[in-house]
C-alpha cells in the first residue's frame, strides 16, 4: 500500500464517489463501518481486498491503513465509532450483512452528522444492536504474495 495519511476520527457521513473513485490509503484512530447504499465498494489493505454491494458493510477496525474504490456511481454511508465500541469484537475488516432495519438506521445516521445529540445517540444505540446480529460474509481476496500471482494479479 502507498503511504498513508493519518486521520484521528473517522468520519461519520455521506460521501458521494463517481464510478473508479476512491479514497487513498489513510487510518482512523477509531473504528469505522463503510456501508454503500448503491453502488459497489470495495476496500483494500494490505491484507486483501474485501467487496461490499447495498446489502452489505465493511467494518474497518481503528488503525487499519485502508483505501477505498467504488464501481459505479456510489454512495457511501460511514460511520465513526470511538475505540472503545466495538460490537462485533474484530480485529481485523470483515463484510457484514446488512439487513433492512440496519440498512435505515446507517442512512438516518449519516444523514445530519451534526442533528440533535439525543436522537443521534438513541439512533447509534439500535444501529449497535442491529450490528451485533449482523453475521459475516465470506468476501474477501487476500493480497497476494508468491511473486508468480502477484505478476498475473
Amino acid at each position: 500500500m502507498p503511504v498513508s495519511r493519518h486521520a484521528p476520527t473517522a468520519p461519520t457521513g455521506l460521501r458521494r464517489l463517481a464510478g473508479g473513485a476512491g479514497i487513498d490509503a489513510h487510518h482512523h484512530d477509531e473504528h469505522q463501518i463503510v456501508y454503500a447504499a448503491c453502488g459497489v465498494l470495495s476496500l483494500t489493505t494490505d491484507r486483501g481486498r474485501w467487496i461490499a454491494p447495498g446489502t452489505q458493510a465493511i467494518w474497518v477496525p481503528a488503525g487499519t491503513v485502508h483505501e477505498h474504490r467504488a464501481y459505479g456511481q456510489t454512495d457511501v454511508h460511514l460511520v465513526g465509532l470511538p475505540l472503545d465500541v466495538n460490537p462485533l469484537g474484530l480485529r481485523a475488516p470483515a463484510v457484514l450483512a446488512v439487513e433492512p432495519l440496519l440498512r435505515e438506521l446507517i442512512i438516518e445516521y449519516t444523514r445530519d452528522p451534526d442533528g440533535d445529540r439525543d436522537e443521534r445517540d438513541r439512533l447509534l444505540a439500535v444501529l449497535l444492536d442491529r450490528l451485533r446480529h449482523s453475521p459475516r460474509k465470506p468476501v474477501h481476496l487476500p493480497t497476494p504474495h508468491d511473486p508468480r500471482l502477484v505478476a498475473v494479479c
